[in-house]
């Protein structure tokens, strides 16, 4: 952010905030439709930061809702139905057969069981509509199925008319930066197609793949992103077997996007050491992969110094809990109250994965930094405890 922008928001300073730049969101997605393969689709996990599904609703190719709060916010938000996958481990049955009822050009269900696809296929026969499915193949948690029953809901697909079965879904974790699990994945998912055409006659049209594209959130981190985007993109182009090919992506398309600004509202020291006190902390800064706030993520502070003269600081949150520790050891010039720490790669999952109810604290304001450099406000601070305690 530039300064006007950075005193914009601290003249109207009432907590917290993320601020998620519009720009640098589409620059990314931009980014990796050029360094993957053309005939690539891209799916945004809106789990990862829902505040910019509208942003990205005519840019992303699919977009995947896993609850009816997520579904609900790309309705407000104008994506449009036919691009959503409805997914999820636990789909609400009754959220189900109205969305089926009253929805018929939603893009693509997933099953992620025996159960969850008798239910899709209930919902369309009780409405006379034929449902696009993806079925989910396990990785080895509760998310899918296994392939033996992948294998007979293939092997049995003529008996549900109602039924368009696209083909295969599989996601097993984030923050991969091993070319040779995306090879391993790749070449179970090809085995998998090639025994579902020569065994079933079944030809799959679609694989929908969760690559789980790593981000950067530390100081001092070494990765070739270009060279590693590159390698993927040769596994992908190498499979044997040829549906269209879906990435879904979240962290990798929305982090670089996102900063979380929180100020100095304490100073001191304490045998020995220093602690600058937030008024925010883990409740709301979430980064996969910190360790005892040992790692140093990328961040700016304002007002800016000179960097000479740093002093060790422990960057303690508001949580009454000894674990609201940000950054260990910090060494900060001239530390004082007020003073602004802007944190980098927030903008996936932060600000939805957070301890955001411990102690009955504001969730932070959210702002959208336009592209013509205006900052809109989309949500205000809102009260906890009206949510932790009674409402009547």
């Amino acid at each position: 952010m530039r300064e006007e922008q950075i005193r914009a928001l601290l003249a109207d300073w009432s907590g917290p905030a993320y601020v998620f730049d519009l720009a640098a969101l589409r620059t990314r997605l931009a980014f990796l439709r050029r360094s993957l393969p053309e005939d690539i689709s891209l799916c945004y996990a809106v789990k990862a930061n829902p505040f910019v599904a509208g942003a990205l609703a005519a840019e992303a190719d699919r977009f995947e809702v896993c609850s009816p709060g997520e579904y609900r916010i790309c309705q407000r938000e104008g994506v449009p139905p036919e691009k959503l996958v409805i997914s999820g481990v636990y789909k609400d049955p009754d959220f189900i057969r109205q969305l089926v009822r009253d929805e018929p050009s939603v893009g693509v269900y997933t099953a992620e069981s025996p159960e969850q696809f008798r239910l899709l296929c209930a919902a369309a026969e009780e409405n006379g509509r034929t449902l696009r499915v993806l079925l989910r193949l396990t990785a080895g948690s509760q998310f899918g199925m296994d392939e033996d029953d992948l294998c007979r809901i293939v092997r049995n697909r003529a008996d549900r008319p109602h039924i368009d079965l696209r083909g295969i879904q599989f996601f097993s974790g984030t923050q991969k930066r091993s070319a040779k699990r995306l090879r391993r994945e790749l070449d179970r998912l090809d085995e998998l197609l090639e025994r579902l055409e020569n065994v079933y006659g079944y030809r799959a049209a679609e694989l929908e793949y969760g690559a789980g594209l790593p981000v950067c959130y530390f100081q001092g981190e070494d990765f070739d992103e270009p060279s590693f985007l590159a390698e993927c993109s040769e596994l992908l182009t190498g499979l044997r077997q040829r549906p269209h090919i879906t990435l879904e992506l979240g962290r990798s398309i929305a982090a670089s996007c996102g900063q979380y600004l929180t100020r100095v509202v304490d100073a001191k020291r304490c045998r020995g050491q220093r602690y600058a006190i937030l008024d925010g902390g883990m409740n709301h800064l979430v980064y996969y992969g910190q360790t005892m706030a040992m790692r140093v993520p990328h961040y700016a502070l304002y007002p800016p110094r000179p960097s000479g003269g740093a002093e060790p600081w422990n960057l303690c949150g508001a949580l009454c809990t000894t674990n609201d520790i940000v950054v260990k050891q910090l060494p900060v010039p001239g530390l004082a109250v007020g003073d602004l720490f802007l944190f980098d790669n927030t903008g996936a999952y932060s600000m939805t994965e957070g301890l955001s109810l411990f102690l009955s604290r504001d969730l932070p304001r959210v702002y959208l930094l336009e592209e013509d450099g205006s900052l809109r406000l989309v949500r205000e601070a809102v009260r906890t405890d009206i949510v932790n305690g009674p409402m009547m």
